[in-house]
Parts: C-alpha cells; sequence; structure tokens
C-alpha cells in the first residue's frame, strides 16, 4: 500500500471538513492499509491512522498494515470505540453512507449519545472509491495477471468443449474455476456463467445440466482474482454452425461494442460512453433487448466505479479500469454477450483481454 494513498485520503477528508474518517468495507480497508482480514475498522484522521481490529487479526494486521497503528478491540464496540473517540479528541467523524448498515448507524448514535460524545456523525458517499477509480501501476499489473489467466483458460475451455462432447454447463464452469486454482488464482472474481441455447438469453444464467449442443450459442462469462484483484471477460461462441439470425446479432453486438472501443475518450461521462454502442443495437431494432449498462469499473470489487450506462455522471479518466460488454437477450431463443477488460490511457481505450472475437470455433 502506498502513502500517496493515505495522503489521497486525507486531502479529500480536509475537503469535506470532517476530523476522522471511519472506514469499514473490507475492500475499501485493503486499499487504504494492505490488511486483508475480514474483519476490522479503520480511523484516518490528519494525524492518526489507526487500524482496530480483535485478536484473531491483530498479528496480521502488523504484518500486512506497517502505515497503521494497530490498535486491539476488546469487548462490546461501546468500549473501545468510546476509548478512541476521548483519546484523540475527534469531533466530525465521516463515515461512507453506502457500507455502514442502518443498524450500525443507530448503534454509534447510541454510543455517543449515552457516553455524552462532543461527536458528530457525517455521512459521505464514495469516498474512498473515487480513489480507487484510478488504478496504479501496481493494480493494473495485478488486474493484467487476471486478465492474462483468464485469456487462457478459455482457450481451454474451447479445447474442452471439442475434446468432451455432451458437456454440460456446470462441468465446464467447474473445469474453468479449477484452470484458475490450478494456475495462479486465489478464486474467481465472481460466479462463473456458462450458459447454452436458450439460457444465454438469461444476463445472469447459473450453469445448469444441460448440455452445449453444436449450432447453439454458448455465453461463458469468467474472471479470475489475483492478490485481491478481479479480471472480466465474455465471449459468445458457437460450434460447427449458427443460424442466420445468431449470426445477425452477434454482428451487432460485436459492431456495438468496436464503436465503444473506438470512441470512448478521457473526458466522456459514462451515459455517453454506452450510447456509443446503444443506439448500434436501437438502430438495428434491439434496443429493448439490451437492458443493463455497457460496462463497470474493475478492481478490488468485480462492480465498482466507474459506472458506464444510461444514467451515469461518472467522468472517465485515465488510470480506469473498466468493462465494455454490450449484449442483446431475445427470451426462448438465447443471446449474445462480448465483454472485454480495457483501460483509459493517454485519452484512448486500450483493450487488455486478447482472445479473439468469433462466433463460429
Amino acid at each position: 500500500m502506498s502513502t500517496d494513498r493515505l495522503q489521497q485520503m486525507r486531502a479529500l477528508i480536509s475537503e469535506e471538513g470532517m476530523d476522522v474518517f471511519l472506514v469499514s468495507q473490507q475492500e475499501n480497508r485493503r486499499y487504504l492499509s494492505g490488511f486483508t482480514g475480514s474483519s476490522g475498522w479503520l480511523f484516518v484522521s490528519q494525524r492518526q491512522a489507526i487500524l482496530a481490529t480483535d485478536f484473531r487479526y491483530t498479528e496480521q494486521a502488523e504484518q500486512e498494515s506497517h502505515q497503521f497503528e494497530i490498535f486491539q478491540t476488546t469487548g462490546v464496540l461501546s468500549s473501545w470505540f468510546t476509548k478512541l473517540v476521548i483519546t484523540h479528541g475527534w469531533r466530525r467523524l465521516g463515515f461512507d453512507a453506502d457500507a455502514i448498515s442502518f443498524a450500525v448507524y443507530q448503534q454509534l448514535s447510541n454510543i455517543i449519545k449515552d457516553a455524552q460524545l462532543d461527536l458528530e456523525l457525517i455521512p459521505s458517499k464514495g469516498i474512498v472509491k473515487k480513489l480507487r477509480s484510478i488504478k496504479d501501476q501496481g493494480e493494473i499489473k495485478l488486474i493484467s495477471k487476471g486478465v492474462e489467466l483468464t485469456d487462457a483458460a478459455f482457450n481451454r475451455a474451447l479445447k474442452l468443449l471439442r475434446l468432451r462432447p455432451g458437456i454440460t454447463e456446470k462441468e465446464l464452469a467447474w473445469e474453468i474455476e479449477s484452470f484458475f486454482r490450478q494456475n495462479g488464482a486465489e478464486g474467481t472474481a465472481f460466479d462463473i456463467i456458462v450458459a447454452a441455447g436458450p439460457n444465454t438469453a438469461l444476463p445472469h444464467a447459473r450453469p445448469g445440466d444441460r448440455q452445449v449442443q453444436p449450432g447453439e450459442p454458448i455465453l461463458i462469462d469468467m474472471g479470475a482474482r489475483i492478490d485481491g484483484y478481479c479480471s472480466d471477460f465474455t465471449r459468445t461462441i458457437c460450434m460447427d454452425k449458427a443460424d442466420e439470425k445468431l449470426q445477425q446479432i452477434y454482428t451487432i453486438v460485436l459492431d456495438a461494442q468496436q464503436s465503444a472501443i473506438r470512441n470512448i475518450k478521457s473526458g466522456m461521462t459514462g451515459a455517453e460512453a454506452d450510447s456509443l454502442a446503444r443506439s448500434i443495437i436501437e438502430q438495428a431494432g434491439y434496443g429493448d433487448a439490451f437492458g443493463h449498462g455497457l460496462g463497470h469499473g474493475i478492481g478490488l470489487e468485480i462492480h465498482e466505479s466507474p459506472s458506464l450506462s444510461r444514467l451515469s455522471t461518472d467522468i472517465l479518466r485515465d488510470g480506469m479500469i473498466f468493462s465494455i460488454e454490450p449484449g442483446i437477450y431475445i427470451p426462448g431463443y438465447g443471446g449474445v454477450r462480448i465483454e472485454d477488460t480495457v483501460s483509459l490511457e493517454e485519452g484512448t481505450i486500450k483493450v487488455l483481454t486478447k482472445s479473439a472475437k468469433h462466433l463460429l470455433f
């Protein structure tokens, strides 16, 4: 974890007029402190950087979070939280309103009231995620490693489809996950999607016992997780032959994706980027069949800032990594989605995914 992240965080805290900021979401904790444990709280102020966690994680925290003072929590929240606030004299405590549940907010409010603390809770949205949206070179390297492994897994999946006629969606999904784990991934970035035939009309289909058949669409959506960072990738393919309708839909989706890749520029909003692909699908008469956004940020979470969708006001900037994944889905027939992980560099898109885009294989 770089010192720059703490400095940037402190600048944002100062802009918001806060004395200290409470970080509770696991990915945000990891981003700022390097701590990979599943339980803990960060308190970041202009002077302090404190990681509060219980005895199960204190040794791990000391090994991973060298820039943070490790505070071992004991007993109920009210006892140690009150001690920290009084010790450091905090008056305005910010928190991420998207990450703190209402129940925890009520608990903190009751502690402040019962202990008669001179402390105001200041809700904020996305203050850490704003930092996370711009990737540094270390993050780009890890995501790129995941992308390379995903490309290799796709090539493995193509071979299996040839070698094992009648393989089911569920079996192919397991083979992909096994390949990830055997080749350096700590796991999958999300539940792998393998869908065949009419199941491809479900954007988030769950692999089942359907056997993959020649002549029908096969949608594979997968990503690896390496050292916490995700990759994301989708291809729609067909063995041996494809009917005219499938070929038509595939061409439309591919044209839409390529338009977005060619024309997205730094400074655009997420909505402007989305329209580059959506307009092509709408002009082809399938606007109602493209129901999700064009893409999403990728990092410690598989879905993070920025959002590329019809309503997104997010500004796309150099250093962002996100997906470009238009699709067309026709209930009862099937669907097509084509997705790459891309980065914004020097104002334009760089495609990180290398696998070819061919319907037939």
